[in-house]
């Protein structure tokens, strides 16, 4: 399967519409999210090796909103052969056929089955490691509480959440600052201002962003005993949790 180029908002739109995950982005989703998103790349690798030390033998492993799989690829490519099934869970048909079929020219092992479902809907069950690479952002805020209490629960002791995110800033010169600084790594990796404009507002009432903060008082409360960033790179952020 070749993957295209993004030109979604290349062209003035009548309209920019709100920003969905449908065929059209699932075709250039990997060109797209590697010159949008700064540090991607090393969060789906390190992903990978925070599942290789914290996977426990006959557990699951969860990537919630998988998209592509870029994430649950990482993940069974660093495990050993510990009996595990990596469950990859998105709302997207258009994602998750292109995910199956990616999936499938893998020659890794560990079983991957993949859900289409709306996360808050899907059961957590014997986990050990559980993955949210920029899932909650788009999850609507009043129910994001309840997602990461029901990771909790899920979870076995020991067990790790990886929370990846793009954040907002408490300051409003250093959130003036990383959104700007995010905005030159986009036109450094091709993207024209018209690009950047149409995709902002296209997103800006889909991806609602909250502070580091706030993540970390939502993950205490759901009962996790430690919880921080591990990477960041201007206002996209990745936190451990361990329970």
């Amino acid at each position: 399967m070749t993957d295209s180029r993004d030109t979604i908002y290349a062209d003035p739109l009548r309209e920019a519409g709100l920003f969905t995950f449908d065929d059209n982005v699932a075709r250039v989703f990997p060109d797209m999210i590697k010159r949008s998103v700064p540090g991607y790349t090393t969060i789906v690798a390190m992903t990978g090796l925070l599942a290789q030390r914290y996977a426990a033998p006959g557990s699951n492993l969860y990537d919630l909103g998988c998209s592509l799989g870029a994430s649950s690829l990482a993940m069974r490519q660093n495990l050993d052969h510990r009996d595990c099934r990596i469950i990859g869970v998105d709302n997207s048909k258009a994602m998750l056929e292109r995910c199956r079929t990616i999936i499938e020219t893998d020659t890794h092992d560990t079983p991957v089955d993949l859900v289409c479902a709306d996360i808050e809907n899907i059961a957590i069950d014997n986990a050990s490691v559980v993955v949210l690479n920029f899932t909650l952002q788009f999850i609507p805020l009043a129910q994001r509480d309840a997602v990461i209490r029901h990771i909790y629960k899920g979870l076995r002791p020991g067990g790790v959440m990886v929370l990846s995110e793009k954040v907002t800033f408490e300051d409003p010169h250093l959130d003036e600052l990383n959104i700007a600084l995010h905005h030159e790594f986009k036109r450094a990796n091709g993207y024209s201002e018209l690009e950047i404009a149409q995709k902002r507002a296209a997103i800006e009432n889909v991806l609602l962003p909250e502070t580091l903060a706030t993540h970390r008082e939502r993950m205490a409360n759901a009962g996790f005993s430690a919880c921080d960033v591990w990477f960041q790179c201007f206002n996209f952020a990745s936190m451990v949790a361990l329970k």
